[in-house]
């Protein structure tokens, strides 16, 4: 269809490929109750440069194989078919190629492994192996022997969250998986509808032709099945698949995607206009050093804004099933952000820094990164201090900054803060973990000081590295950055590093001038923190300053939903732009980068007709998941769920608006672990303080020095009996950064 993005009706839960048009055959059930029981197999050996890490991780993930229910079952509904619907919307969620249900016949478990009493039911989850990088790029040789592993260590890891989802409803979970299993995974992907037998033996997949893995989950948890599939299924890479079925994505899409350079995503950022700065003004020289301590999850986390806001912050993103699970694999990746680096480096082989920029591109998107750019840290995107008040050296020169997708579909079926917003963030946080945990290890290996810096445990701000990596721009959300593809649904990972590399530049698409005239954001903004009026400089930056205290609130105590994304959900640039997105998309897309001359005409057509095709609502076709709560360790439903759709007459008013300023001069000791309430009433009255761009450039002309409330609170010190220094200590789990 040119106009409509043809997936906008297929529901999430069928998956990327259109598994649902193959023939099935309920005869091979019987086919493969005759065959004699399997005997274990054993996991994928890795070797190369990247082999020790994704061994590492694999068996990192590989400890959620096991874990107890919750102590009470949550209220799922009688119907089999939805909850189905949610397990398989909660793998393919987390990137599953392909996921199928069955029942556990008797001979499926393996010889000598003893049978789970009550696990009848079998979620098999298929990731595909990932496409080696070109031939030429130092990291072909990094990972050609660790692509069987890469898939099978991220199968574990999308294996993890499902059975944590379902363990959390209070049902039993065990992963299955090669090298730990006690089921025949083989039978069980034929049982499952993913795989038919292959002559020579062996399985095939109707539409992967490079090789995937698989993980089995035992459950007690009862499910609508799927069926096997028939002979007919082997000839599905037909020219319907090119063309594309039912909204799937199509093999058209697909061969686009292979055919780009394996350092390009598979987003064409290379014909966005490159510039010398960032399109917003940053005077460098002005902008402070600002302690983790300052964040306002973690001012929230210490007390600083009253008793509801610090309880409820250690739950408002991991308060639904999912997103607890995908909590304990973050949590369980932090220790292993940094580590010994090897003696020393081949001078000869890494001398050429833009080949080095190449293959640590295309390590990342080997691993699962939507986007990657690469910048030198400026001084002012390292936090000067820890969480517990030790400062913090500046100790890498390049960053590495990837973008994980939030996922379109999902997004689409939610209000943007109802019960899948905090998972949705984990999601993409736990995504960047992996891959930035992963890539420093291998860096570590080949002899460069590296360190991931994740939402759980960094040392830099991203906002700044994003805008120097070329990834995108500031927006009128405010402290976040929107990509020209994908607008502002990601989450960002950085991983720092010493290893010489050619840097990319900023870009410019035209965002200040669409942002200066769409409003919708604030329109749409459940908590009014999205600023109304023009830009201002805060801190030594030009941006749109959103009120952070109120958003913080708002997020943190959100009770009919968990955490927000209400401003990416209906922000106009949230949209898929690839070959199967439409015309219209696609069209807007290219003329936004290609021809930001007609801006003026065209953005107030475009935000007019954003409206009038309805972007920005729920499509309920995409809504997958259940409106569950966790309260006290258990599964609950929900009491209510938002359900907000857009409100094109909404106007709003710049000048009735009150945006609290919380200057450097305003946060806390960054030493002090006592509360040290906000101040509203003298953030609301800084508002007098700050400067247009306009007064700024003047006052740099002129010579003029630094606002002084541009100069962070000191350390209490001595002074402070609550104050605390000295130690390596780490914030656990703490969402700051893009989107929070």
């Amino acid at each position: 269809m040119l106009f409509h993005h043809a997936s906008k009706n297929r529901p999430f839960h069928l998956g990327a490929y259109p598994m649902e048009a193959l023939p099935r055959d309920e005869a091979v059930i019987a086919a493969e109750a005759a065959r004699p029981p399997a005997g274990p197999s054993e996991a994928a050996e890795a070797g190369g440069a990247l082999g020790p890490a994704v061994l590492h991780y694999r068996e990192l993930f590989a400890h959620f194989a096991e874990g107890g229910p919750a102590a009470e079952t949550a209220p799922v509904p009688a119907r089999l078919d939805r909850r189905a619907e949610d397990i398989k919307g909660c793998s393919y969620f987390m990137d599953a190629d392909q996921v199928g249900i069955c029942r556990i016949p008797e001979n499926a478990w393996l010889e000598g492994a003893e049978a789970l009493a009550g696990h009848s039911h079998a979620v098999v989850i298929l990731v595909a192996c990932p496409a080696l990088p070109d031939r030429g790029n130092l990291a072909r040789a990094w990972v050609e022997e660790a692509v069987a592993a890469t898939a099978e260590m991220r199968v574990l890891e999308i294996a993890g969250c499902t059975a944590g989802h379902i363990r959390q409803m209070g049902f039993e979970a065990r992963i299955h998986h090669a090298g730990g299993e006690g089921l025949d995974r083989a039978r069980l992907a034929v049982l499952a509808g993913l795989c038919l037998r292959a002559e020579a033996g062996g399985l095939l997949n109707p539409y992967i032709e490079g090789g995937f893995a698989l993980a089995a989950i035992s459950t007690n948890y009862e499910l609508a099945c799927d069926s096997p599939l028939g002979p007919g299924a082997a000839r599905a890479r037909n020219r319907a698949w090119r063309k594309g079925i039912a909204g799937a994505v199509s093999g058209r899409e697909r061969a686009r995607r292979a055919r780009r350079k394996s350092h390009w995503s598979r987003y064409p950022m290379e014909q966005v206009r490159r510039v010398d700065r960032p399109t917003t003004l940053i005077i460098d020289e002005e902008v402070p050093r600002v302690p983790q301590r300052a964040a306002f999850f973690t001012r929230a986390a210490k007390g600083d804004l009253g008793e509801k806001s610090r309880r409820e912050r250690a739950r408002f993103a991991f308060k639904h099933p999912l997103s607890f699970s995908q909590l304990q694999l973050i949590r369980a990746m932090v220790p292993h952000q940094d580590g010994e680096t090897a003696p020393e480096w081949d001078r000869n082989r890494y001398a050429d820094p833009a080949a080095n920029a190449r293959a640590v591109k295309a390590l990342s998107y080997f691993l699962g990164s939507d986007l990657t750019g690469i910048c030198e840290i400026p001084r002012y995107a390292w936090f000067s201090h820890r969480e517990d008040g030790s400062p913090i050296e500046m100790y890498h020169r390049y960053a590495v900054v990837m973008l994980i997708d939030q996922g379109y579909d999902t997004m689409e079926g939610a209000s943007g803060d109802d019960w899948i917003s905090g998972a949705q963030s984990m999601r993409g946080y736990l995504r960047g973990a992996e891959i930035a945990g992963i890539m420093g290890e291998t860096l570590r290996g080949l002899g460069f000081p590296s360190r991931a810096q994740t939402n759980a445990d960094s040392d830099v701000l991203h906002i700044p590295l994003l805008l120097w990596a070329g990834l995108g721009e500031l927006s009128r959300i405010g402290e976040l950055v929107l990509n020209p593809f994908v607008g502002p649904r990601f989450k960002s990972v950085v991983l720092t590093t010493d290893m010489p590399m050619e840097v990319d530049r900023p870009i410019d698409f035209g965002l200040q001038y669409f942002c200066d005239h769409c409003h919708k954001c604030d329109r749409e903004c459940p908590c009014d923190a999205i600023p109304h009026g023009d830009k201002v400089m805060f801190n030594g930056y030009e941006m749109w300053k959103p009120d952070v205290e109120r958003c913080t609130r708002y997020r943190l105590t959100n009770m009919r939903g968990s955490a927000c994304g209400r401003c990416m959900k209906t922000c106009p640039l949230n949209k898929v732009v690839d070959m199967d997105g439409g015309l219209l998309p696609r069209a807007a897309s290219w003329l936004g980068v290609n021809a930001m001359f007609l801006k003026p005409a065209l953005v107030p057509v475009a935000t007019w007709l954003d409206d009038r095709l309805g972007n920005g609502r729920r499509n309920l076709v995409k809504k997958w998941w259940f409106d569950h709560e966790i309260v006290d360790g258990v599964t609950v439903a929900a009491k209510g769920a938002n359900e907000r759709e857009i409100d094109p007459g909404k106007r709003v008013d710049a000048a009735r608006q009150k945006i609290a300023y919380y200057h450097a001069d305003a946060m806390p000791p960054p030493d002090r672990q006592a509360p040290d309430p906000v101040d509203r009433k003298a953030a609301l009255a800084a508002a007098a303080l700050v400067e247009t761009p306009a007064e700024a450039r003047k006052r740099l002309a002129a010579g003029g020095p630094a606002p002084a409330h541009y100069a962070p609170t000191p350390p209490a010190g001595g002074d402070d009996e609550e104050a605390v220094g000295g130690k390596d200590g780490r914030p656990s789990a703490n969402p700051y950064g893009q989107g929070g």
